[in-house]
């Protein structure tokens, strides 16, 4: 055994890719350049070589449409209403219990209503497991992409109100197309499924 051969080795691991640099950055110059926004897939893919840098904030990595972090309510745009009815799934099923959510209520008879009149969700305990968004029979909650939080004071800023959780279903759409296809697949198979049976009903 010879000692130090890991270590030279490693070093000239380190070698290669400062070499492949050079190689990289002449090759990318006839393209306009490594750091073109088009190049980004290739640099950060399997096959690229040499060192780099992510020019963050300018350049920020693609994420996968299953990545998590602090989640957002759905507001329905073509029903114009909150998603949620505050059957309270999310704050029960919630690990550190970072969700709270009062009921509304209809102020001329007094009685709960089927919506939210005030949901916080306290981003500083919220470790992004997506258990909210995963057992929500409505689909109205969803983990989001942004992961932008930083913050001068933990508290204020980081306790998130109901106007600062709700969201657009488009925005749903944007960041998670395969969720939002599903979901549309699955309204009409139900709404087929109905006008199947008030046929039948008619029919009989």
């Amino acid at each position: 055994m010879i000692y130090g051969l890991g270590i030279l080795k490693g070093l000239g691991v380190t070698l290669k890719h400062f070499i492949y640099s050079y190689i990289e950055d002449v090759r990318y110059l006839f393209e306009g350049g490594r750091y073109q926004p088009r190049h980004l897939p290739a640099r950060q893919g399997p096959r690229a070589r040499g060192v780099f840098t992510v020019q963050y904030p300018k350049e920020k990595l693609p994420l996968p449409e299953n990545f998590r972090y602090i989640p957002f309510l759905v507001y329905d745009t073509q029903e114009n209403k909150i998603k949620c009815t505050s059957c309270g799934i999310c704050a029960k099923v919630c690990p550190p219990q970072c969700i709270w959510i009062v009921r509304g209520t209809d102020p001329s008879t007094g009685r709960p209503k089927p919506e939210p009149e005030a949901f916080y969700i306290d981003a500083t305990i919220c470790m992004s497991c997506g258990f909210c968004a995963e057992f929500c029979p409505f689909d109205a909650i969803k983990m989001d992409h942004n992961y932008e939080l930083s913050s001068y004071e933990r508290y204020e800023s980081l306790l998130f109100d109901l106007p600062r959780l709700l969201k657009p279903d488009t925005y749903h759409a944007q960041i998670h197309p395969s969720d939002w296809a599903r979901e549309l697949a699955e309204k009409e198979a139900e709404k087929a499924k109905k006008g199947e049976k008030a046929a039948a009903h008619t029919s009989a």
